[in-house]
């Protein structure tokens, strides 16, 4: 198999990268910090993460709202705390087939009332370009996929405004602060007023994949290795580390975030946590979406999707056996250890707990996502069983707490 490299790969491999296959692409696991520091540097410090593996679609045209109506799980005219989405604000859904089972995740970002940039995973570029023109083929809507035509750096912990500051041209939009899921600038256009102190333009969005403030950052590709380096530098004094994809996984582990294909996947998309995607309004759907009459069948006897938490970090591989009193009823989709977590006389704390004690230095816990076939109570003890060993388990509706995220935007 022929993998893609990204702008950034040489540079992974110049500062000691473990370089492995995500996507088709060669993408850093781990950096010589390795994925618990890096892990830990998000939570307290700041770290950099090489997303630029990911696709990218841009819809634009008078009926492009109704084709991401029409595709998108999410309802648009609602999808902001009631309110519909406007320019400037992204949303996250799924893209389903007719079976309702799930063909991608996006987010979705409105640059302006005719054109919308869609987020989706690495690899899926053209699969859910060719899927969006089926189902507008009666619209007036152009779909372009611009895989490989975008650079993409996520900017992820506590200190990632303090950095980003350092980098950008001054902006009353970074002073006044974005919503979270809003954004700001644009990947091409420097008109829009956001640019790199290097001349470049950059869009700025307050979203990510590890439950942590920080921001995605777009930027043409051959700008993307002076801003990645620039980047660098700016944080140093900040503790900010490149990350790799080690890192990331178990960040949106403990964030109770999805892997696309991995936790979501070719069964019925319900029954799950991210029950937020789906638009619940009185018991049913708010809208018509593709897939949306075979969910609602499947949903009685679809299984069941639930998170859960270990006593220790030790982990069990993907596939392992979901046993309930010795009885089989389900398999492990992930399972991670969340290395900023642990247990302080009965209860869950984090790293950035206001309540953590002095000197916490947590050991991790391994967290992650079942399937089984039947609902069950938070709280209910389970066995994960793998070749190596038998994991005791928890259901939880959560895990990493005093996630930073959605906080508010920081004070300057």
């Amino acid at each position: 198999m022929d993998l893609k490299d990204t702008p950034l790969t040489q540079w992974h491999q110049q500062h000691g990268a473990n370089l492995a296959e995500f996507g088709g692409y060669r993408m850093p696991l781990w950096y010589k910090t390795g994925p618990i520091q890096e892990h830990r540097a998000v939570i307290t410090q700041a770290g950099l993460f090489d997303t630029s593996h990911m696709a990218e679609l841009l819809i634009e045209g008078p009926n492009a709202r109704e084709l991401i109506q029409r595709a998108l799980t999410k309802d648009l005219r609602a999808c902001l705390g009631g309110h519909p989405l406007e320019p400037g604000r992204a949303t996250y859904g799924f893209i389903l087939n007719e079976q309702g089972h799930l063909i991608d995740d996006a987010i979705v970002m409105m640059e302006e009332r005719e054109r919308f940039l869609l987020v989706v995973n690495a690899g899926t570029g053209a699969t859910v370009t060719k899927h969006l023109l089926h189902l507008g083929d009666d619209l007036d809507v152009t779909v372009s996929d611009l895989t490989g035509r975008l650079g993409k750096i996520d900017l992820q912990g506590p200190a990632a405004l303090n950095i980003l500051k350092k980098v950008l041209k001054p902006n009353k939009k970074l002073e006044t602060g974005m919503p979270y899921f809003g954004f700001i600038g644009h990947y091409d256009q420097l008109q829009r007023g956001i640019s790199s102190t290097l001349g470049f333009p950059v869009m700025v969005s307050r979203t990510g994949y590890t439950g942590e403030f920080g921001f995605e950052l777009f930027v043409r590709p051959p700008d993307l290795l002076r801003f990645w380096e620039q980047l660098i530098e700016a944080g140093a004094e900040d503790g900010l580390i490149p990350c790799g994809l080690g890192a990331r996984d178990s960040l949106r582990t403990g964030a109770v975030l999805p892997l696309s294909h991995q936790d979501l996947g070719d069964w019925p998309a319900v029954n799950h946590p991210w029950r937020f995607a789906l638009p619940w309004k009185g018991g049913k759907f708010s809208k018509s979406f593709h897939g949306d009459e075979a969910l609602l069948a499947a949903m009685p006897e679809a299984d069941h999707t639930f998170t859960f938490i270990g006593e220790n970090g030790r982990k069990v591989d993907p596939g392992a056996r979901v046993l309930l009193d010795g009885e089989d009823i389900g398999a492990v989709l992930t399972c991670a250890t969340d290395m900023a977590v642990d247990r302080v006389n009965g209860e869950i704390l984090s790293l950035a707990s206001p309540g953590a004690p002095e000197n916490f230095a947590p050991k991790g816990l391994a967290c992650g996502f079942i399937k089984i076939n039947r609902a069950l109570p938070p709280g209910t003890s389970l066995t994960l069983q793998d070749k190596r060993r038998a994991l005791p388990v928890s259901l939880t509706d959560d895990i990493r707490p005093d996630r930073t995220a959605r906080r508010p935007w920081p004070a300057t």
